[in-house]
């Protein structure tokens, strides 16, 4: 039932067209490599770092599979996936600076490709926003910095 919220929260916030979201809460880059390849660029830029995916939300599937059960007609995205990770050490810090920061956990990175324009991978995540304290601050600023790793790390090529 956790992951069933998780996956309609990642739906919302992400189902919006990428300009309607305020820039510096939204990290999105995109790609015109195959969308498995970025997938995969993906999970392997969480492991190197020795983190592990715990779960793959098939959001993508999930709309097109509801679709007629909402009345739904218009197709969103060709594929859309985010990955579920999380990182003890950083979560921690950030937990113990803040116990609030534990809406900043899981870390989620999508990948999702438009149905107009399937050729193009976009792969992003939701900004943590440094608040609170100067140790939260710095806290949820190396979780944003290891996202951003991992995002620059799956697209380079």
């Amino acid at each position: 039932m956790l992951k069933r919220i998780a996956v309609l929260a990642l739906l919302a916030a992400f189902a919006a067209p990428a300009q309607a979201a305020d820039p510096a809460h939204l990290m999105l880059v995109k790609t015109k490599a195959k969308f498995e390849d970025v997938k995969d660029d993906v999970v392997n830029a969480v492991t190197k770092r020795g983190l592990v995916v715990d779960y793959t939300a098939h959001m993508g599937a999930m709309l097109d599979r509801t679709a007629k059960d909402v009345g739904a007609t218009k197709k969103i995205y060709d594929r859309a996936e985010a990955v579920q990770f999380c990182s003890a050490t950083l979560s921690r810090r950030m937990m113990e600076a803040d116990p609030t920061n534990i809406v900043f956990c899981p870390y989620v990175i999508v990948i999702y490709s438009l149905a107009a324009d399937p050729g193009t991978v976009h792969v992003g995540y939701r900004r943590p926003q440094p608040a609170g304290t100067a140790a939260s601050r710095a806290a949820l600023k190396s979780v944003d910095e290891l996202l951003a790793g991992i995002v620059r790390d799956a697209v380079k090529k």
